[in-house]
């Protein structure tokens, strides 16, 4: 369910969006610096994104684009994580 949120944590972000299976995956990849946000890398899994946000990840099976779009404040079936983002390659 949508809320109200204007920002939140990458790694809760990448969670909700189902692009890791923890947010302890989420952190270690921010934390890694395998993630970037509007083109520059981040290596704190606490960093901010709002929407409009472009969001780069480096995962196992290669790199996504996202553009955020919103936030939730819990993770919910798969179904839903089209509403969190765009994806732009």
């Amino acid at each position: 369910m949508p809320t109200a949120l204007d920002r939140q944590r990458i790694d809760r972000w990448l969670w909700h969006a189902r692009l890791v299976r923890t947010r302890e995956a989420a952190a270690a990849l921010a934390d890694a610096g395998f993630v970037r946000v509007n083109g520059a890398r981040i290596d704190a899994s606490g960093r901010m994104v709002r929407a409009g946000d472009v969001i780069t990840v480096a995962l196992d099976g290669g790199v996504r684009v996202l553009k955020v779009r919103g936030f939730v404040e819990r993770r919910g079936p798969a179904g839903t994580v089209g509403m969190l983002y765009e994806a732009l390659g």
